[in-house]
C-alpha cells in the first residue's frame, strides 16, 4: 500500500471515529434533557406526550391532597392549570401558593406524573422558568381584559 493510501485510510478512520463519538454524545444528551413547559403550553399540547419534561408555576392554594405517599396538587401559571401526582417525599420548602418545578411525564388521563419535585430555596426565590411562566400568563390575562 502506498503512503498516500495509508494517510487517506487513517484520515477516513479518524473521521469515522469522530462521527461515531459525536453521535453517542448527542444521543446521550438528547435522552437526558428535560425541557421546561408552562401549564399553558402543556394544555395547548406543546409538551411531549412520551418524553420526560418539566412543568412549573405556582402550587394552587387549596389543591394539595395527601394520600399515604402519593401527593396530588395543581400547578398553575394563573391562566391554566395542570394536575400533578407525585409519589415520594416533598422538599421541606414545598407549600401551596409557592413556586415549584416538577419533572416527569404526562399520563394517559391528562395528569402529570412527577418523578421529581423542586421547590424554591428561600422566600425571595422562584425558579426563573416558573417566574417567566407566571409573568407571561398575567400579561396574557391583562391583554385579554383590554
Amino acid at each position: 500500500m502506498k503512503p498516500r493510501h495509508k494517510r487517506i485510510a487513517i484520515i477516513a478512520g479518524g473521521l469515522a471515529s469522530l462521527g461515531l463519538a459525536a453521535f453517542f454524545v448527542l444521543n446521550a444528551l438528547n435522552s437526558n434533557i428535560a425541557l421546561f413547559f408552562t401549564p399553558t403550553q402543556v394544555i395547548a399540547g406543546e409538551a411531549p406526550q412520551d418524553r420526560v419534561f418539566r412543568v412549573g408555576g405556582m402550587v394552587k392554594d387549596g389543591s394539595l391532597q395527601r394520600n399515604a405517599m402519593t401527593i396530588r396538587f395543581i400547578v398553575t401559571d394563573t391562566a391554566k392549570e395542570v394536575p400533578v401526582a407525585y409519589t415520594g417525599i416533598l422538599p421541606d420548602l414545598f407549600k401551596e401558593g409557592k413556586g415549584v418545578v416538577a419533572q416527569g411525564k404526562m399520563g394517559a388521563d391528562g395528569q402529570f406524573v412527577a418523578t421529581e419535585v423542586l421547590a424554591k430555596h428561600d422566600e425571595n426565590y422562584m425558579p426563573p422558568e416558573a417566574q417567566h411562566a407566571i409573568d407571561s400568563a398575567q400579561q396574557t390575562i391583562k391583554t385579554l381584559k383590554q
